[in-house]
């Protein structure tokens, strides 16, 4: 090879490093889109190179656009030739999204996962876990009843903010973030990537004042045709005061609106998961009359717009990722 071969290959490996660079510079950005641009022109010049074809899919996974990613990642797979369990769980997770059972059954298996026999959709007990919902917004985290490796039903009465129900089916991503207490044990938090099958029990805020815990217990435990579940967020959501955004007139107390301040806060805030609102009507004229020093002050509805991610967030980290990339901020 002549010196001005050498000059030139010099050259061209400069400029296909510097191209790399910015391609994993545009995805740690949170660019995605640039990103999956940037790593479709390096495979261009390198299409043997299984990593590149594994980060095109990993940006197209954080898009959320599935058939690209799960083309890339079996790519990947393709050109590595041996097993690579982070390309098969993309490739899971991708084929989930789109329904593709028998490819997403043709993964899970690679993975080492035991699944419930059939061709179609995977129906199982894959345990409890946590979700955080729109984890490029506020991020509020709810259990879950996983049904396969990536796709899960929510048990909680998510906030009307987030546009997720009771009982919605969500794809979530594969690698945990974090962890919560369930019980007497930790169980993992994973991210919503974004709800595939809606639930038919819409959300409603009820507003109350009862005596003591005893009432809320006896509201939770009712069972009526129409009603998926209650909760009282008073109990277990800490957020900003939630009858003040709805307008329900009501004291301020220091402790209003938690039990931390050693005293029960008569004044409850409950989410409500429901079919319509004659159903929660009826079960809260039954447990007001049940008892004295129940009150039912309002019952309000409001529905929210599930939010997408906006190109330059970087919401698919862990927690403690993301408190590390905080304090270098």
């Amino acid at each position: 090879m002549s010196t001005d071969d050498n000059a030139s290959h010099d050259d061209t490996q400069d400029a296909l490093q510097a191209l790399e660079a910015r391609a994993y510079a545009a995805f740690d950005d949170g660019e995605l889109a640039q990103a999956a641009d940037l790593f479709g022109e390096l495979i261009g010049h390198a299409p043997e190179i299984p990593y590149l074809h594994y980060m095109r899919g990993l940006a197209h996974k954080y898009l959320r656009n599935w058939p690209a990613s799960l083309q890339d990642n079996l790519r990947s797979a393709q050109v590595r030739g041996d097993f690579d369990e982070a390309t098969a769980w993309n490739a899971g997770i991708a084929a989930s999204a789109l329904g593709d059972w028998a490819e997403a059954r043709r993964q899970w298996t690679h993975c080492g996962i035991t699944l419930p026999e059939g061709d179609g959709a995977i129906t199982g007990d894959f345990g409890v876990a946590c979700v955080r919902l729109a984890p490029w917004k506020d991020a509020e985290v709810v259990y879950m009843s996983r049904i396969d490796p990536v796709r899960a039903r929510i048990d909680n009465v998510p906030l009307p903010e987030s546009g997720f129900r009771f009982g919605d089916i969500v794809l979530h991503d594969g690698a945990s973030t974090g962890h919560r207490t369930y019980g007497e044990r930790q169980v993992p938090v994973f991210n919503a990537m974004q709800r595939l099958q809606a639930s038919d029990m819409a959300t409603f805020t009820v507003f109350v004042q009862c005596d003591g815990p005893e009432d809320v217990a006896a509201l939770e435990a009712m069972t009526l045709p129409g009603i998926g579940t209650v909760e009282d967020w008073t109990a277990t959501v800490r957020r900003l005061c939630r009858r003040c955004s709805y307008g329900t007139p009501h004291r301020h107390d220091d402790d209003a609106g938690n039990d931390d301040g050693g005293g029960w806060a008569r004044e409850r805030d409950l989410g409500i998961a429901a079919q319509g609102r004659a159903a929660v009507e009826k079960l809260l004229a039954t447990w007001t009359a049940a008892a004295p020093g129940r009150v039912l002050q309002a019952i309000e509805q409001r529905e929210h717009l599930l939010s997408d991610p906006e190109p330059g967030q970087v919401w698919w980290l862990g927690e403690e990722e993301e408190d590390e990339r905080a304090n270098q901020g």
